[in-house]
């Protein structure tokens, strides 16, 4: 709740996008000059202070309100915006109000008013009444906001640029859409990723999974108004994690880590289907955590005792089980909740792993079926088996993950995917990287769907970075994105890597130069623009990396997200002016000369 402002509607635009300057000047000449002297301490910042930056913005705004706010709300923009959006608008500013007034975005902690109830929505949206006047704040904000935001567009349209967007896969579990209307959200889940190369233990995000049988009751209403109310300002859009609409990671909300999660929807196996590819299924054996005096020996060492007396009881003869009061990972994270010493943080993961080394896990709606359990392999359970055993689970798993489903999945996004492609005429662009089911390019080529392709992380399993000249052309090309390193941070990353795409990618002899000098990033982007991708989208970042003097002088610092961090800040600012960058001649020709040369003009 340090930053309560975190868990706005999806429908409505966070306050910290409002362009200062396009509001009336403040009357009071000692609150302007306090502004302006907080307005320059916050940008003379290297990074940039969300919490600190949110409340300058929203005591200016609240300002601006006192000041300017009945005059404009009489206006017949505002009405018309306000009749426009109310739907949202009115149990967004309750939502709101009746966080700041609780102090929290918990809605479950609040006194009362734990849901919205849609009998207040007529005294809300009358200006005679006390409780307009409450949240009369919050729709003034969203009507500058709105105004603002197709101000931008307008100007963009006309000097032939289009905007492009973004829909995040998830909304926050405490958020004012889950408030709204949870009949939309499964809040017994967390949505989040199964293992990949940015996270071995996969990424919880924390969010509710989508019960898209309510959604699809209603032909998936809440979404279309999401894409129609995004089509007020941009012209395409990136579906973040696509292939969430086809299944979503699911893990329980008494694990932390991502790896006792399972796909949901997913066609779960029984116990005749695991035991006919000749795996005896021991369902005590293989559903229990794995944990034995071997195991803790290789886990834990010379601590192995102490884990003992402390976390464990004895099972059988042969395994113990975690005590009751640490038998879930949400109950370790508890008990270490305070600890910062390495060496005890260190003891709280192992007890993690220890928990979740099973085979297989149970589906999470009919206990009585079963999901191999991701990555399995690379646990103790999985090397105490017998060869034969290890060979029918591995047949098992591969049909799992990558065949049993397919079809299912095909069907699963078939009914999704279309309603909210046609609800606006906007671009349809997508993320589909990761653990890609063969169905996920089905549906995308037939609903003409962008992909995003990158060379260093290739959809082609047989090679190791994508060859640019078959992106195919309805796809996105792009260097890195937020989740990534950027090139720059990539170059150095691994030595031995960039000495392969040095010499077979770029076809360079020698040892490739370190750091990556401006002029090879140059070579790079060139490469990329002149691939046969419908768009090549760059991140400053990397546009930077051409022009030695501009770029910052430590890579490291130019990174956004850590997606397996869930707690990590987005903190990056540009250390440049966008007018300065503008000005700056040497560095608007050599792109200019780049995006010419790719035909991409």
């Amino acid at each position: 709740d340090s930053y309560p402002y975190s868990c706005i509607s999806v429908f409505a635009i966070h306050p910290q996008y409002a362009d200062l300057h396009a509001l009336p000047e403040l009357k009071d000449a000692k609150a302007r000059a306090e502004a302006e002297k907080t307005r320059a301490e916050l940008n003379a910042l290297d990074k940039i202070d969300y919490e600190k930056v949110n409340d300058f913005k929203i005591n200016y705004l609240r300002q601006i309100f006192n000041q300017e706010g009945e005059k404009m709300m009489k206006t017949a923009e505002y009405k018309a915006f306000f009749l426009d959006t109310e739907l949202w608008l009115v149990p967004y500013a309750q939502y709101s109000y009746l966080r700041d007034k609780n102090g929290t975005a918990d809605f479950n902690q609040w006194p009362d008013h734990q849901v919205w109830d849609e009998a207040e929505r007529k005294v809300l949206a009358d200006p005679k009444t006390a409780a307009y006047k409450n949240v009369a704040f919050f729709y003034f904000v969203q009507f500058v906001l709105d105004r603002q935001m197709q101000e931008a567009h307008e100007h963009a349209k006309a000097k032939g640029v289009i905007l492009k967007g973004d829909i995040p896969i998830g909304v926050n579990r405490n958020g004012c859409d889950v408030w709204t209307e949870p009949k939309y959200f499964n809040l017994n889940g967390q949505a989040g990723a199964p293992p990949d190369d940015f996270s071995a233990n996969g990424q919880n995000w924390g969010f509710p999974t989508y019960n898209w049988f309510e959604m699809l009751k209603d032909g998936c209403q809440w979404w279309n108004r999401r894409f129609q109310n995004m089509a007020r300002y941009f012209d395409a859009y990136r579906i973040d994690h696509v292939l969430g609409f086809f299944r979503i990671w699911e893990i329980p909300v008494h694990s932390v880590h991502g790896l006792l999660g399972q796909f949901a929807p997913a066609l779960a196996m029984s116990r005749e289907e695991i035991e006919s590819y000749g795996l005896h299924f021991q369902e005590d054996r293989f559903t229990r955590p794995f944990i034995t005096d071997w195991v803790l020996d290789r886990m834990f060492h010379e601590r192995a005792g102490e884990v003992k007396e402390k976390y464990l009881d004895r099972l059988d003869d042969e395994r113990y089980q975690m005590k009751p009061e640490v038998d879930t990972q949400r109950k370790v994270e508890a008990l270490f909740a305070d600890v910062t010493n390495e060496k005890e943080l260190w003891l709280r993961d192992g007890l993690y792993a220890l928990i979740s080394d099973v085979l297989f896990v149970r589906d999470h709606t009919n206990p009585g079926v079963f999901h191999p359990r991701i990555s399995a392999q690379l646990d103790f359970i999985y090397e105490s088996l017998y060869d034969n055993d290890k060979a029918a689970f591995n047949r098992l798993y591969n049909d799992y993950f990558y065949r049993r489903n397919n079809q299912f999945w095909y069907q699963e996004a078939m009914k999704k995917l279309p309603k909210l492609v046609q609800a606006t005429r906007m671009l349809v662009c997508a993320e589909d990287l990761g653990m890609v089911p063969d169905c996920v390019p089905w549906v995308m080529d037939e609903l003409k769907i962008l992909s995003l392709e990158l060379q260093s992380m290739p959809k082609d399993p047989s090679v190791k970075f994508g060859h640019l000249s078959r992106n195919p052309y309805r796809s996105v090309c792009t260097i890195s994105s937020h989740d990534m390193p950027t090139l720059r941070m990539w170059w150095d990353e691994n030595i031995q890597r960039t000495q392969e795409y040095y010499n077979t990618m770029l076809y360079r002899q020698g040892p490739a130069p370190h750091p990556l000098p401006g002029w090879l990033a140059s070579d790079i982007i060139s490469r990329h623009l002149t691939s046969p991708s419908m768009l090549c989208i760059l991140s400053i970042q990397d546009w930077l990396a051409t022009d030695e003097a501009l770029r910052l002088p430590d890579a490291d610092a130019e990174r956004i997200n850590i997606p397996a961090n869930p707690k990590h800040y987005w903190r990056y600012r540009m250390h440049l002016n966008i007018e300065d960058l503008a000005a700056d001649q040497r560095f608007v020709q050599n792109i200019t000369e780049i995006i010419s040369q790719s035909g991409r003009v």
